[in-house]
């Protein structure tokens, strides 16, 4: 099991070191506030409630998943840090060069100055000019102590603004400094933290190997129960995609269409929204306006059982008790099916497209309903036992199921 987890661990390292290269500081800045967001949100959604052994499991997986985004913090914080000690490298030099630049001008404003003051008088001015060979020269000569008064005057100013540029650079260094302090406490408080949650991962690998094939079991009838559900869904949105297609066909009269099984026939304004929806892949809202995915789509190797893997047909987002499920777009309400635990599951149509919002409580629409984006659909199911809210939610297009991570907003 331990193997298992440690490669797993390697992967999404690898994969971690790959996708920050290249970053710049501003990029992982923000890469690092929403790690330390997606924490706060495990801490809050996951590890709100004293564990109890029937949710052993759910436990496990809960801490590998806070273990990894701890581990691409580390990573995270560590780039930071790193481009930062270039930043501060690079700005040490120029501002020795600044300091060099200062000094030499500091040095020949000093030099003109002494030299302005051994001629200072106004007789010595006027001696100057009078002493002129020719009107000519005399005019040059005015000209020339103007010049000589402005370019000191200007001189006097450059110092000015060198010195400024000297202290905000040297501001800029100390905030540099004082940041990436910051980001090394960050990094050692993340490892201590770490640290905290392999013990308690350890207990609980401890608790399921005692009890491991009594566990396994109850994985497996899980998973077989969860594919029970999935084929009732599939088979509810065949005859769904089948019933209206009957109606498409006896609205188009004798007009001839070609018809492919499983597939939706769309009227004009359902191509076109269909198209719509196409259009906005990478931009749809999240079903709720909170959370966190805990289940991925598609199969996944179970951390604590070798051999067996979970397959998520969609996502697994747990929220806060209480919490809404929002339409993701426009559409029509295609059903609302009831499991026999009473969990409702709302299906909405979007052309060729259908989004579901299953685990509901209860729920404010209706088959047939005209839904529009972000309007709220149902509230979330809370479990007694492990006091979980969580939304599952599936993406298709006719009955081929999408990952809706690609179609939905980046967090």
């Amino acid at each position: 099991m331990k193997s298992s987890h440690f490669y797993t661990s390697i992967l999404l390292f690898l994969f971690s070191v790959f996708s920050v290269f290249g970053q710049t500081r501003k990029q992982l800045e923000a890469q690092r506030k929403k790690l330390n967001k997606e924490i706060k949100q495990i801490n809050t959604l996951l590890f709100n409630e004293q564990k109890k052994e029937k949710n052993v499991l759910d436990d496990l997986k809960d801490i590998h998943k806070k273990i990894d985004v701890r581990t691409q913090l580390i990573f995270t914080i560590n780039s930071e840090a790193a481009i930062l000690s270039k930043e501060i490298s690079v700005n040490e030099v120029k501002l020795q060069d600044l300091n060099k630049k200062l000094v030499a001008l500091k040095k020949d404003y000093s030099a003109m100055i002494f030299k302005s003051y051994k001629s200072k008088s106004q007789q010595s001015r006027m001696m100057f000019i009078l002493s002129s060979q020719s009107f000519y020269q005399a005019y040059k000569r005015l000209a020339y102590l103007k010049q000589y008064t402005s370019f000191r005057k200007n001189q006097g100013k450059e110092i000015e603004n060198q010195t400024s540029v000297v202290q905000k650079m040297n501001d800029s260094l100390l905030f540099q400094k004082q940041l990436k302090d910051t980001l090394i406490l960050s990094e050692k408080q993340q490892k201590q933290q770490i640290e905290v949650d392999k013990k308690n991962q350890e207990k609980l690998l401890t608790a399921i190997k005692k009890k491991g094939s009594k566990y396994k079991r109850t994985l497996q009838n899980k998973i077989k129960a969860e594919k029970k559900v999935t084929a009732k869904i599939d088979k509810k949105i065949r005859e769904e995609i089948a019933r209206a297609n009957r109606i498409a066909r006896e609205k188009l009269k004798n007009k001839p269409k070609k018809i492919v099984k499983n597939e939706f026939i769309l009227s004009p304004e359902a191509k076109a929204l269909a198209v719509k929806f196409e259009m906005n892949k990478g931009q749809l809202p999240w079903p709720v306006d909170e959370g966190i995915v805990v289940r991925k789509f598609g199969k996944q190797p179970h951390p604590s059982f070798p051999g067996i893997s979970v397959n998520g047909t969609g996502l697994h987002i747990v929220t806060k008790q209480g919490k809404d499920a929002e339409a993701i777009f426009k559409g029509n309400v295609l059903n609302v099916l009831v499991s026999p635990e009473g969990r409702k599951n709302v299906l909405i149509q979007h052309g060729n497209y259908i989004s579901s919002y299953n685990n509901l409580e209860n729920t404010y629409v209706e088959k047939g309903d005209r839904i529009l984006t972000g309007q709220k659909i149902g509230q979330i199911f809370t479990d007694k036992v492990s006091k979980k809210t969580k939304l599952i939610f599936v993406l298709f297009k006719n009955t081929t199921r999408l990952n809706p991570s690609s179609w939905i907003l980046k967090r």
